[in-house]
């Protein structure tokens, strides 16, 4: 249990730090200095790949777990569940806007801004209710067996960005 739930505030730190740096590019329009588009596009590209195809597929088991030791945990995982589509579509729609802004293809400024200010407030709203909400009461009522199945939910794998291996 404690395994697991070390990782899964492990990804939340590692997580809300890209997020200040994405958010500190995000500034750098309002400071009339040009953002660094790749820097923003590796964060998106890593948190879609790592966050919405390996850390959020392992929470979507221990919230299920969560919400049949703890009926009245259901509405907070709905949303949050629903966070996690949110999160991966905005995440996808900006991703493309960088890439047009990376590549010079004219774009919305006003549309990469809200599409990163989306993402920015859904995902740190998304951190903060899983660490105040969620995790300590999968702490308390998930077993050992159940953080076995999270764990197993997506094969182990090195973290591209913050593992021993760093592509």
């Amino acid at each position: 249990m404690a395994n697991q739930l070390a990782v899964w505030h492990s990804d939340h730190i590692n997580f809300a730090g890209l997020l200040d740096l994405l958010e500190e590019q995000v500034n750098a329009f309002y400071r009339e200095e040009p953002p660094d588009y790749g820097l923003m596009g590796t964060i998106i590209d890593y948190m879609r790949n790592y966050g919405d195809c390996v850390h959020h597929p392992r929470e979507d088991v221990a919230y299920a777990l969560l919400v049949e030791r703890s009926p009245d945990m259901q509405i907070v995982v709905s949303r949050l569940l629903q966070e996690h589509r949110v999160i991966a579509a905005v995440g996808e729609e900006l991703l493309s806007r960088l890439r047009e802004a990376e590549s010079d293809v004219i774009t919305s400024r006003t549309g990469l801004e809200a599409a990163a200010a989306m993402y920015l407030a859904y995902y740190r709203n998304h951190l903060s209710t899983e660490e105040k909400q969620v995790m300590p009461r999968a702490a308390q009522r998930l077993t050992e067996a159940d953080w076995a199945e999270v764990a197993g939910t997506v094969p182990d794998g090195p973290d591209p960005l913050f593992g021993e291996n760093v592509h």
